[in-house]
């Protein structure tokens, strides 16, 4: 007979298997408008590209509206209290549309400059205007999106996001070929589709928040006040310290890649790609985290996390070993250069045995985002960064390569399990020690 999982395990498979469903879709959006927009030719496909980094950066700053209302609604549900749950909810709403209208405004008044800094000039300029001033209009819904799976991530229910996700995923995918192609609007028919897709998906949340669910979420709508949104921002102010001192340090590992020759950074991007398609897998751990550890009390909690981290070390094993049975073929899906496939080789090393590692380190994140420790989060961000920032700027002086760079990544991760790891052995008043 198999052996039998435990209750806990049941729990956490309920919360991370529709979680990870709904971090893999979110990204075929994009996806879906590349593969269309590639047809129409190289310079909607440059101009798209340029647009998919300005969204991702402008909108990443706002990754609080899930990652803060989870645990803080996971904590008023644990307690029983429904309608703090709920005030919460419209609370993280608000602040959704009142940040969604202010980057969307923010987008169209700075559309130019924000272009002209990316590079996007001459013959790119014209269609990656028009692409950002329309699928900017999507702002409030992309936060609203995002606020909508932090709320129901509290309530410990990751299907409906994935329902909805999936629901936005396919408007899309019929709208792209129709107003691409069909109605022959090019570039501008995918950023329409994508600004329908999304508000879609917003109307969806939206409409289960304040309608049949309304009652079971405990929400009763009403405008909350300034004071009311602070506790949300202050969370956000911590999470923003931690998301830009991630973003940066990769943004200067690429930086230092690219500096390095066109081959180099092209083996990077790879590796990073697939770094980075691993990290999604073990981030639906996080979001499990991020509502059980929130959910329980402070003695179950760190059971919770010490099951979680369990099942993160073996995530990261499973990952790792099925990487590097693929390794001969990994580099190959994405060019048959046979230089090309030797400098990706070479990183391979690094993605596949970084896994164990790394899937630790995610898990903590979440267990510490439900134990809403996110001030010494952002401040184990900054020394991580520093740590990795220190190796890598010493990659061009002293001659270490693109496996430099990649070493400067290990002290990235090592850095933050190390401060995580200390404080999870300390303990703290949400998750005490043993």
């Amino acid at each position: 007979m198999p052996p039998r999982l435990h209750p806990l395990d049941r729990r956490i498979g309920r919360l991370a298997i529709p979680a990870l469903g709904a971090l893999a879709a979110d990204p075929l959006v994009s996806m879906v408008d590349t593969a269309f927009v590639g047809r129409l030719g190289v310079t909607p496909l440059a101009a798209l590209g340029v647009n998919a980094s300005i969204f991702s950066l402008a909108f990443v700053v706002f990754n609080f509206l899930a990652y803060g209302t989870t645990p803080m609604i996971a904590r008023a549900v644990s307690r029983g209290d429904r309608e703090r749950a709920g005030r919460l909810a419209v609370e993280a709403l608000a602040l959704a549309v009142l940040a969604g209208a202010g980057a969307l405004a923010l987008l169209q008044l700075f559309a130019v400059p924000i272009l002209a800094l990316m590079g996007a000039t001459g013959a790119l300029e014209a269609p990656a205007l028009e692409y950002l001033r329309i699928r900017a209009l999507a702002g409030p819904a992309v936060l609203l999106i995002t606020a909508g799976h932090g709320i129901f991530r509290g309530w410990e229910d990751t299907r409906t996001p994935l329902v909805v996700t999936l629901g936005l995923n396919a408007v899309n995918l019929v709208l792209d070929p129709l107003l691409i192609f069909g109605l022959g609007w090019g570039l501008a028919g995918a950023a329409i589709a994508t600004v329908i897709a999304q508000w879609a998906g917003a109307i969806g949340f939206l409409l289960l928040i304040l309608g049949p669910r309304r009652e079971r979420l405990g929400v009763s709508p009403r405008v909350p006040s300034l004071r009311d949104l602070a506790p949300l921002v202050r969370v956000g102010g911590a999470l923003l310290v931690r998301t830009l001192s991630l973003i940066g340090t990769l943004t200067l590992a690429t930086a230092i890649a690219t500096r390095l020759g066109a081959l180099e950074v092209a083996a990077h991007q790879v590796a990073t790609q697939l770094w980075l398609l691993l990290a999604l897998v073990v981030d639906a751990l996080a979001v499990a985290a991020q509502a059980l550890v929130a959910g329980a009390s402070p003695t179950d909690a760190r059971r919770v996390a010490r099951r979680l981290l369990g099942w993160g070390l073996l995530v990261g094993v499973v990952l790792a070993a099925l990487f590097a049975g693929a390794r001969p073929w990994l580099p190959r899906i994405f060019t048959d250069d046979p230089v090309a496939i030797q400098r990706v080789d070479a990183l391979l090393g690094f993605v596949i045995w970084m896994q164990p590692l790394n899937a630790l380190v995610f898990v903590w994140d979440g267990i510490f985002m439900g134990a809403e420790d996110f001030r010494y989060l952002a401040l184990q961000m900054v020394l991580s960064g520093v740590a990795a920032a220190v190796v890598l700027l010493l990659v061009v002086p002293l001659g270490w390569g693109l496996t430099g760079v990649w070493w400067g990544l290990v002290a990235l991760m090592a850095t933050r399990a190390v401060t995580l790891g200390l404080r999870h052995l300390r303990g703290t008043p949400a998750l005490p020690r043993s």
